[in-house]
């Protein structure tokens, strides 16, 4: 079977170059730097995906996703607007927006779109392997954006790190793997993410967060002694659809959970998401 992961980065690759001919790498940066520059003059304060994950009591990252290469369709037609403002609504602590358009039914338009919904931090959730990528988040009203360790070399991740950074763009770094907590970089990551599901074949296992839990936490407290830094946030990403499958994580160490499937199925995800937070079992004494 042929890897559906081989089959989006060359997809990707091949549709970056064509948005490179229309919109040159030079006026993009033009751009980011005049927005740069603009939000710096008017005192403009960085939303923290990170931050709004660590003080919130259920650390949901509600996504806006629209079908998927293994299920197809799962809301076709998904009103990005409606949507977003109902994730906010219903208590969503960051938004992770799907940005793919051939495998997922996404845009930055709908990136765009939230960002003048919502006040919450987004994430840009997209196969990213250029930096020509990060800029087009960053103009389109991203907080954060998703790096997956899969589609790229540890060179070419700490590079993308290191522009996400200086473009004011935190980093989710998503691992599937232990050989993949290799791409930490000295310097840190906001964010440490688990996919529970494999990208190569799209099977979701919810276990995975719980094998890789210990190595997380042994992988970025030795990291991060070294150099003094903040560890990264756990995130625990895919397949999870029980209140209390969160309450165990959350007791593993994780402390943000990217959902998209479990709420986007329903006619209004809004209210899936509100109905999901309060069946969410609470710590003794909460």
């Amino acid at each position: 079977m042929k890897e559906i992961l081989t089959e989006i980065i060359a997809h990707k690759r091949v549709e970056v170059e064509g948005q490179k001919a229309v919109i040159p790498p030079s006026r993009l940066r033009e751009e980011v730097r005049a927005l740069q520059e603009r939000e710096a003059a008017q005192g403009v304060k960085r939303r923290s995906m990170r931050a709004a994950l660590e003080t919130s009591k259920t650390g949901i990252i509600a996504e806006f996703k629209r079908r998927s290469p293994s299920k197809g369709w799962i809301h076709e037609g998904a009103d990005a607007a409606r949507i977003t403002a109902a994730y906010q609504s219903a208590g969503a602590s960051a938004l992770s927006i799907l940005t793919d358009e051939n495998f997922f039914g996404g845009s930055l338009q709908d990136l765009r779109v939230a960002r003048h919904t919502v006040d919450i931090p987004l994430l840009r959730k997209e196969f990213i392997i250029d930096e020509y990528q990060l800029m087009q988040a960053r103009l389109a009203g991203a907080d954060a954006v998703l790096l997956i360790a899969a589609c790229l070399s540890v060179e070419q991740c700490r590079e993308l790190i290191a522009t996400a950074h200086a473009l004011s763009l935190e980093v989710l770094l998503e691992t599937h793997a232990p050989h993949e907590l290799s791409y930490l970089p000295e310097e840190g990551v906001e964010m440490l993410g688990v996919n529970n599901r494999n990208l190569g074949t799209f099977v979701t296992d919810v276990k995975n967060s719980f094998r890789m839990a210990a190595l997380l936490r042994k992988a970025v407290g030795t990291q991060y002694a070294k150099c003094g830094g903040a560890a990264p946030l756990l995130v625990s990403e895919s397949g999870l659809s029980r209140p209390e499958t969160l309450a165990e994580l959350r007791a593993a160490g994780f402390r943000g959970f990217l959902m998209g499937e479990a709420f986007m199925k329903h006619d209004e995800p809004g209210e899936a998401l509100a109905a999901f937070i309060a069946r969410i079992p609470q710590p003794a004494g909460v």
